[in-house]
Formats: C-alpha cells, structure tokens, sequence
C-alpha cells in the first residue's frame, strides 16, 4: 500500500473541500489514488451530506421578504457552519428560494416547508460547499402596518407590526429593534419571572445591605422602573431622535407598536470550541 503523506490528504482535501480525516481514508482506499478517491467520494455524496449535518451550524443569514401593501412579512433564518459559506452565491440563491416560498405559503413549520425539492437542494448544496447547511426559524408576521429592516451584513433583522401608522415609521422603529435589542414591546409585557429575578439581583447588591426596609423597597422600585424602561420598545430613547421614546415616534404617526419579531443569526445555538491545529495533526497521526 501506497504511503499516504499529508501533502496527498492536502490536495485531496484542497480539491473537494472535504475533511482531513475522510480525504486520509479516501486515499487508504485507492491505495493513494487522488482522482479516483476524488470519483469514489463522488459516488458517497449522498452518505456525505448526512454525515455533514451532524456538525454545528450557527452562522449564516437572517432573510425577510415583506409584502407589497405591507399586511405582512416572512423572515427566515438558514445557518452554515461559516461565514465564509455564508457569503457563497449558492448558498444565497438558496436561501432566497427558501424565502420565496415561505412567503408564497405562509409556511412556519421547517419541516413542512423543507419536505421534497428543498431538501435535495439543501443536500446538494451541503456537497458542493463541504458544510452543514440548515434552515433552523421561519417567522411569519400579519395584520396591521408592517415592515422589516435588515441590517447590511444579513446577520440581523426586525420585523414590526403597527396598528395604524405606516410603513416608514414600522421600518424605523425596526431599524431601532435591531440596534437596541428591546425584550418586550411595553413594561406590562415583562414575564414576572424576568421581574422577579431582576428584583433578587437588586438585593443581593452591596448597597442595599444597610438601607432601612422602607429606603430600600423604594430603590427597589426606582430600579426595576429603570429595568423597565430600558428593556420596553415603547419607553426606549428612539435611536434616530434620542429626545423622542418609541412610543412617542409611533404615537406622532399615528400608530400603536402591536409587536416586534427580532432574529439574530445563531442565537441560542451552543458552538463547541475545537483546537484545530491539534484535531488535524492528532487526525494525521492516526
């Protein structure tokens, strides 16, 4: 048998883009034959997509397709495992045509919309770029007023639904959603959990230790006011006129906010931190 050195497993790994440890097993099985590795690794493309969708995938883009009268809009977000993958026009096109026909059909459930020519396509791609590539949250918004913004780097997107108004002030207050990050549309919205928690972080702080009970209960309150406020859409300072809150920017409009829809690509996913300097050469030596 031929000897595999880590300049073949390079090349090979170099012509597919696939990894060091299954381009090493490729050669061992042609005894070093690059290109007819590279055809039996063809031959394997349907075992290799699905081996590819174990590994994690949290970058990607955030998408949103709002309709012409503005009565509603589709936001979807597809994940690749780089960005680098992110950016290549086959995963673009793809993305789009899951857009398109989220849009066309309302569709929310992944699997469902995902069922029949999605899925190859996904797998097709999966091949072609060497990565795991999912479409992870599709939101579909409607009713009232509504517009999206998408920031330039497709990473982040807000959707807002006004009732009344227009869709010039829905799509500023979602630019604003996008920057500031707001948990709920008014403080009357905040889970008590959230407020419960925030009032044990308050106590636990050093100087409330030696405040008398009734000092104390009423910094209490000045604090989750100030929590409040700063985590409510309508009582935040507007980002493009900081001497308006949101509320005002809507109400000066013509309009209430009914709801906002906030999609950051990955949030939520857990990455597993990997040495890859160490993974290749402990993959070389074995």
């Amino acid at each position: 048998m031929a000897k595999i050195s880590a300049a073949m497993v390079k090349d090979l790994r170099d012509r597919t883009g696939l990894g060091m440890m299954e381009c090493k097993k490729a050669l061992q099985g042609t005894d070093g034959d690059v290109d007819k590795a590279i055809e039996e690794l063809r031959k394997a493309s349907g075992m290799k997509a699905a081996k590819k969708a174990g590994r994690t995938a949290a970058e990607g883009v955030v998408l949103v397709k709002v309709a012409d009268d503005n009565s509603y809009a589709v936001a979807v977000e597809i994940n690749s495992e780089t960005d680098f993958a992110a950016r290549d026009e086959g995963f673009l096109a793809f993305s789009n045509v899951v857009l398109d026909k989220a849009f066309a059909s309302k569709e929310t459930n992944v699997e469902a919309l995902m069922a029949g020519e999605l899925t190859d396509a996904r797998d097709a791609l999966v091949q072609k770029i060497g990565e795991n590539i999912g479409v992870r949250r599709v939101f579909l918004v409607e009713g009232g007023v509504v517009a999206a913004y998408v920031h330039s780097n497709n990473k982040i997107a807000a959707v807002v639904q006004l009732e009344g108004g227009n869709a010039e002030t829905a799509k500023d207050i979602a630019m604003h959603v996008t920057a500031v990050n707001p948990q709920v549309v008014s403080k009357e919205d905040m889970p008590e959990d959230v407020v419960a928690k925030e009032k044990e972080i308050i106590l636990a702080q050093p100087d409330m230790a030696s405040k008398p009970a009734e000092i104390a209960e009423k910094m209490i309150v000045g604090r989750i006011n100030k929590f409040l406020a700063e985590n409510s859409l309508v009582e935040q300072a507007f980002v493009k006129n900081p001497e308006l809150k949101v509320g005002q920017v809507a109400k000066d409009a013509g309009a209430t906010v009914k709801s906002f829809t906030r999609v950051e690509v990955g949030e939520g996913i857990e990455v597993e931190e990997v040495d890859f300097a160490a993974e290749v050469a402990a993959q070389l030596k074995g």
